[in-house]
């Protein structure tokens, strides 16, 4: 498969961003590639699994039903439109969709992908034709309250996965993974008492690369499952999610969810429950890879305050009233 780069102004993502305004089909865009096999746990590399940092054991049982769940329920936040609905709503949703439905993704902005969106309206146009938009940032909606404007519920993409693992799987189901090395796909089975997943962990900069984009695209296709589990990092997981649901053939819900996995499976260590619950996980991340993470938390994010700022001045100006 050739990893040749195209030239950033004509990459890949760029192209798609424009299909995606253009409301244009993806035939065409990329040429059609070999469907890929895909990865199981034979032959793989054995883990390490002192080097297992946390225990996960989900639930063995399916969560039982809640009443129906009304997604059309949003609260529109810097461009967006946010479903207000808890962990096990949200779950319960995405779980009751049909494994045959065509293919449709959810996006969990954090404050980092709100101001990367503030400057992109490219990138915005492909989260807002996400099936669901959930708010993935205590600090957002702590601000947001404070400021006296609407905010919706928050349910972090790490919450969303392993409470889809843990409570939504039916016994031996199937999911599909992109993203996540492989030596820590034995852990993530065995942690989480999983099938088998169809798996693919796609070269470094394959959203330039025409090539590896499209063979990405086309394993999802060739591995239908009712959660597609989309685990390259962000804005890269949402231009996949994309090219796939504009593709058209695919099936099931693709969830954008970054190092979610990667958290189950012990890679990365989490933040203590208290961090996350005070909205301090940032903290947490930014004293584990400072090197990695200082731009993003300490230079980027906060930008995320003037644009809550500037939707309070705008609400005023229109004679919202603040909320207390």
């Amino acid at each position: 498969m050739s990893q040749t780069a195209h030239p950033t102004s004509s990459s890949t993502a760029d192209r798609l961003l424009d299909f995606v305004l253009e409301g244009s089909a993806l035939e065409g865009f990329v040429p059609e590639a070999p469907v890929l096999e895909r990865s199981t746990l034979a032959g793989s590399e054995p883990v390490a699994f002192t080097q297992v940092t946390t225990e996960f054991r989900p639930a063995k049982d399916i969560s039982p039903a809640l009443p129906p769940v009304d997604a059309t329920a949003v609260v529109p936040l810097l461009g967006l439109d946010f479903a207000d609905l808890s962990l096990a709503q949200a779950a319960q949703y995405l779980a009751e969709r049909p494994a045959d439905a065509p293919f449709s993704y959810v996006v969990t902005p954090n404050a980092d992908h709100l101001v990367r969106l503030s400057r992109d309206p490219r990138l915005t146009a492909i989260y807002r034709n996400a099936e669901l938009r959930m708010l993935d940032s205590r600090v957002v909606r702590g601000l947001g309250r404070r400021m006296g404007l609407a905010v919706p519920q928050v349910v972090p993409g790490s919450d969303l996965t392993a409470y889809l693992l843990a409570k939504h799987l039916r016994p031996g189901e199937q999911i599909t993974i992109v993203g996540l090395s492989p030596i820590w796909l034995p852990a993530l089975v065995a942690r989480c008492g999983l099938a088998p997943p169809a798996h693919y962990n796609p070269p470094r900069g394959f959203v330039d690369d025409s090539a590896a984009f499209d063979a990405t695209v086309s394993f999802v296709q060739a591995n239908p499952a009712r959660f597609v589990f989309l685990a390259v990092g962000s804005p890269q997981q949402e231009y996949l999610a994309a090219a796939i649901a504009i593709r058209g053939g695919a099936t099931g819900t693709g969830l954008c969810i970054g190092a979610s996995l990667e958290f189950m499976a012990g890679a990365r260590k989490r933040a203590p429950e208290f961090m996350s619950q005070a909205g301090l996980e940032w903290l947490f991340r930014l004293g584990s890879e400072p090197r990695r993470l200082f731009r993003r938390y300490l230079v980027d994010s906060p930008v995320v305050i003037a644009l809550l700022l500037k939707q309070r001045l705008a609400n005023a100006r229109a004679g919202q009233t603040p909320r207390g």
